[in-house]
């Protein structure tokens, strides 16, 4: 009999007394409690001979456990599929055939079904991490009655500590994808990130609307973002996109809404009180010192090329979709990045 475990395993020791070691006298063997099953283990025997089943039905439910179900190989995928199964108990070609099945509805089922193989072949070949072939375990059939109790005691633990891992993984994942919804925070600038902005964009469409005023709304794109990438390294750029967000921040005023969008672009939303602000001239300290100006980094100094669209709107442009500005503000930054200056535009008067 030979067990496949997951990482390394170390064998438990024989200990004898000091007595005994000293004497060389035998020693009668410890007192100790049969291991605990679990009633709710779910068990699925499979083998095409009834008997073979019913044998060692018999033995498991005379050791504590309940909850289990027989069939044949032919069913065995219908019986999984309608319910899945803790630990499964097969037999020979067949049941080989059938734990390569079974890997595959636990992938698709985020599950996992500690496989119990009866054969006489190898068992390292069956065992070996290479073969992929969905088998945890195999016992000689000449060891059935010595060995299917300690394996199925063992079996039982695993998969209780197996389901509850996987049960406290999931709840991980349900919290990281929660945490990731209310998330506002770009994680490489500490600046705000796209949700971020498109609440803030919003509380200042109705803020507008409500109490007058404008809006300037600026995405910012490094050009040539490819070309450092490809010539640097994505260390390096990650440090050059940190550093252009420290520098906007020392630009901006701390009223502005700053974020970043992605790998290239950044956005500044500002709320003068007067459309007549929002005008290239306003923003032209921006634009020289993200463009006129080195960037220190470990690469040494370096600079960017980068170009600023401006959409202003005030009250009477509203209502206005969030997304508008931003389809309009990519549509100008193209010729930003041909002129090398700020190109900008006033969303029209509603009607």
């Amino acid at each position: 009999m030979t067990t496949k475990m997951p990482g390394h395993y170390k064998g438990a020791s024989i200990m004898k007394c000091t007595r005994c070691l000293n004497s060389g006298e035998g020693h009668p063997p410890f007192p100790h409690e049969p291991p605990m099953s679990n009633p709710n283990l779910s068990i699925l025997l499979v083998n095409d001979d009834p008997a073979w089943s019913d044998r060692i039905s018999g033995i498991l439910r005379n050791n504590g456990y309940i909850n289990i179900r027989q069939t044949s190989p032919g069913e065995a995928r219908t019986v999984l599929e309608q319910q899945s199964a803790d630990l499964l108990l097969t037999a020979g070609d067949a049941g080989l055939a059938l734990a390569s099945r079974v890997q595959q509805l636990d992938e698709m089922g985020d599950h996992y079904t500690y496989t119990l193989l009866f054969t006489d072949r190898d068992p390292q070949v069956l065992l070996d991490e290479t073969a992929d072939n969905g088998i945890d375990e195999v016992i000689h059939p000449a060891q059935l009655e010595l060995q299917l109790l300690p394996r199925v005691y063992a079996a039982d633990r695993l998969c209780s500590s197996l389901q509850r891992m996987r049960q406290e993984n999931r709840l991980l994942r349900q919290n990281i994808a929660s945490l990731e919804q209310r998330n506002v925070v770009d994680s490489l600038t500490g600046l705000g990130n796209a949700r971020y902005l498109r609440q803030r964009l919003a509380d200042a469409l109705r803020q507008v609307q409500a109490r007058g005023g404008a809006i300037c709304y600026l995405l910012i794109g490094v050009q040539n973002a490819a070309q450092l990438q490809r010539e640097h390294g994505g260390d390096f750029y990650d440090e050059l996109i940190q550093a252009v967000g420290r520098r906007l921040q020392q630009m901006v005023r701390p009223l502005d809404v700053l974020a970043r969008l992605d790998d290239r672009h950044f956005v500044l939303v500002t709320l003068p009180a007067d459309l007549q602000e929002c005008a290239p001239s306003s923003f032209k300290r921006l634009h020289d010192g993200l463009n006129l100006k080195g960037f220190m980094t470990t690469a040494g100094d370096l600079r960017i090329t980068a170009g600023i669209s401006l959409v202003g709107l005030d009250a009477k442009s509203l209502p206005l979709e969030a997304d508008t500005l931003f389809e309009e503000a990519s549509q100008l930054l193209a010729d930003s990045y041909a002129t090398g200056l700020v190109t900008a535009k006033r969303m029209p008067a509603k009607g």
